[in-house]
């Protein structure tokens, strides 16, 4: 794949890693690449970052083919650009990509092509603790056509935002609702693909969430509405007594890259790792009972996010005595200073960026 580079002749001033939030600020340059079903793939190009000119009949607006990642690149105190796992991203991707009838891409030319943009933008990569350059590859179907059918032509595109620390206030514990009206995914539907419409119909129940003063939501199964699925958009694991639980890949969740590091490194500290459907109603007896010792939920944006409260049916599922716990922590500190380079990569998790 050969890649046109048309650099910015305008560049932005950078702004300070104390002003950062996330998603709010983008780099200048952006990466994009055409589809046709009759020729595949073509016309990859770096670009200024800027608007995107479409029909008001894309496919996108209207039947919502699209999909995204979401990824991260680091820069270690040698001044080491670092992927974390890049390949499973654009792998999921695919999946992603398969489920909504759209075109699959070659994952060695998305690592070429996401390399070279980001050693483009390195000075964008923020380097204070807790900072990161996050990273958006989406894919989105523009045929301009009302009819009800799967897309002919696709863009792709890959933006960069230099993201600040997700925790401001350190790791404190968060308090979550459990929707008990709206559901999330179902067997058979897209609940494993990354695709924009499963986040809209989430929507909802975070704000009903936020109107009662919990900073997420705890999504249960859609048949029998007792099993414990997703936290809004993360995957869910409890601790009860010595062993981690986390709801199994049954076709309803997202099967998260943060979720899978976090099992392969906990088995690799010997703690016990179990995929298995839990009920809300063993959860809430466990943390009655005492055993419930901790709750969290993984994802790229903030790793862990420590859960110390559910609210469900007004009653209070506390664990940990709403405070991080040593899980919690260990997962944190472990995988951060592996995507910063701060310890050793035993599990070959990153990509260097030459």
């Amino acid at each position: 794949m050969n890649i046109k580079v048309n650099k910015s002749k305008n560049l932005k001033e950078k702004v300070k890693s104390s002003q950062l939030g996330f998603g709010q600020v983008f780099t200048d340059h952006m990466f994009k690449i055409k589809y046709h079903s009759d020729k595949g793939w073509y016309n990859a190009e770096i670009i200024p970052y800027g608007d995107i000119s479409l029909s008001p009949a894309a496919t996108v607006f209207h039947y919502g083919q699209e999909t995204f990642e979401g990824l991260k690149a680091y820069k270690s105190k040698s001044g080491q650009i670092r992927l974390f796992r890049p390949r499973e991203n654009f792998k999921r991707l695919n999946k992603s990509n398969q489920r909504l009838c759209m075109p699959t891409v070659n994952i060695d030319d998305m690592m070429k092509a996401l390399k070279q943009l980001i050693k483009l933008e390195e000075s964008w990569i923020p380097t204070e603790e807790g900072t990161s350059l996050y990273i958006r590859p989406f894919v989105i179907a523009t045929n301009p056509y009302l009819g009800v059918k799967a897309s002919d032509i696709y863009e792709l595109y890959i933006i960069l935002s230099p993201v600040g620390s997700y925790y401001k206030t350190g790791l404190t514990p968060t308090k979550i609702l459990v929707e008990e009206n709206f559901v999330r995914a179902v067997k058979g539907g897209t609940g494993t693909a990354k695709a924009g419409g499963n986040y809209a119909a989430s929507l909802q129940s975070i704000k009903n969430a936020q109107d009662k003063g919990c900073n997420q939501v705890l999504f249960l199964d859609a048949i029998e509405r007792r099993y414990v699925e997703e936290i809004g958009t993360s995957n869910a694991f409890f601790k009860i007594d010595e062993v981690v639980y986390t709801p199994p890949l049954t076709g309803t969740i997202l099967p998260g890259i943060t979720r899978a590091s976090v099992i392969e490194l906990l088995k690799s500290k010997k703690i016990e790792v179990v995929e298995k459907r839990l009920t809300i109603e063993e959860i809430y007896q466990a943390s009655l009972s005492g055993s419930l010792k901790e709750i969290f939920a993984t994802g790229t944006a903030a790793v862990i996010s420590p859960i110390g409260e559910l609210i469900w049916n007004d009653k209070s599922i506390v664990a940990n005595d709403r405070l991080i716990g040593p899980i919690s922590q260990l997962i944190y500190e472990q995988i951060t200073d592996i995507q910063v380079g701060n310890i050793d990569d035993p599990f070959n998790w990153i990509e260097i960026i030459e």
